[in-house]
């Protein structure tokens, strides 16, 4: 199925028999995680780099760079 049959698909046409039920007890020790608090940057950007992330991915560009800045930052404390 394509992403575009999918999106037009009605909710009651999705088949859910592999998806096995929950019941209260899988959800017991169930908790609400938000999500951390970003902080607000202005940077300054090669137009090739801006244009790179709006081309792959056009609604998330900036979550997108975030994204590759904390990859680097993990691989960073990790090599020390």
């Amino acid at each position: 199925m394509t992403q575009a049959e999918f999106e037009t698909l009605d909710d009651e046409d999705i088949d859910f028999s592999d998806i096995p039920a929950t019941d209260e007890a899988f959800w017991a020790d169930a908790r609400v995680v938000l999500p951390k608090t970003k902080q607000v940057a202005s940077l300054r950007l090669d137009p090739e780099v801006i244009s790179f992330f709006k081309e792959k991915f056009p609604r998330k560009h900036t979550s997108a760079m975030a994204d590759v800045l904390r990859q680097y930052v993990e691989h960073a404390k990790a090599r020390g």
